[in-house]
C-alpha cells in the first residue's frame, strides 16, 4: 500500500470533506475511488468548464438584452441600479 499527500487550501478540503460525507464517504475513500476510476477509463474524468446559467438566468440574460437593445437604460453596478429604483 501507498501513501499520497495533497496540498489543498484549508476552506477547499472542509468543502469537499462536507459534499463527501453527506454522501457517507470520507476524503480518502473518494480519493481512491478516484484514482481506480483513472485507471478504468484510462483518462483523468474531469469536466473541466464553467457553469451553464440555468433556463431562467438564461431568460433574464435575454430580457436585458432585449431592454438594452431597445433602448433601455442599463447600469454599471448594482448600486446604481438601486439608486435609480429609490428615485423613481
Amino acid at each position: 500500500m501507498a501513501s499520497v499527500t495533497v496540498r489543498v487550501d484549508d476552506q477547499t478540503k472542509r468543502e469537499a470533506a462536507e459534499i463527501v460525507e453527506d454522501f457517507g464517504f470520507d476524503l480518502s475513500s473518494v480519493t481512491r475511488a478516484f484514482y481506480r476510476q483513472i485507471v478504468r477509463e484510462h483518462r483523468i474524468p474531469l469536466t473541466l468548464s464553467y457553469p451553464e446559467p440555468n433556463d431562467e438566468s438564461l431568460e433574464s440574460i435575454r430580457d436585458a438584452e432585449a431592454i438594452l437593445a431597445s433602448g433601455g437604460h442599463g447600469y454599471r453596478t448594482a448600486r446604481e441600479m438601486l439608486e435609480a429604483a429609490l428615485e423613481a
